[in-house]
């Protein structure tokens, strides 16, 4: 009877083990399998062609985008109050004292 008990814990540990080791495998090829996703992609290469519809749409939007981006104002110099008070060059320190 222990010899039993015995190999049953044995295939209790082997079946633990490679399930363990299926998880694993099955969490790094699910995250690989994602970089090759068909008819999802991010590369610019494989821009398929515009309808003439989807250009005018696309035309519409850059020229909303440019006369927006010229409405917005110049940077101005940030205000500095401290900057009357502060001397412009900074003092100049003495090498030969100590």
């Amino acid at each position: 009877m222990e010899q039993i008990s015995g190999m049953a814990h044995v295939v209790q540990d082997t079946w633990r083990k490679t399930i363990g080791a299926l998880a694993i495998v099955a969490c790094l090829t699910g995250s690989a399998f994602a970089q090759f996703t068909p008819g999802l992609t991010l590369r610019p290469d494989s821009e398929r062609q515009l309808t003439p519809e989807e250009k005018e749409k696309q035309k519409a939007l850059d020229n909303a985008y440019r006369s927006a981006i010229e409405k917005i104002p110049d940077k101005q110099k940030p205000a500095d109050p401290w900057g009357n008070i502060r001397p412009a060059e900074p003092p100049k320190s003495k090498q030969g004292q100590k």
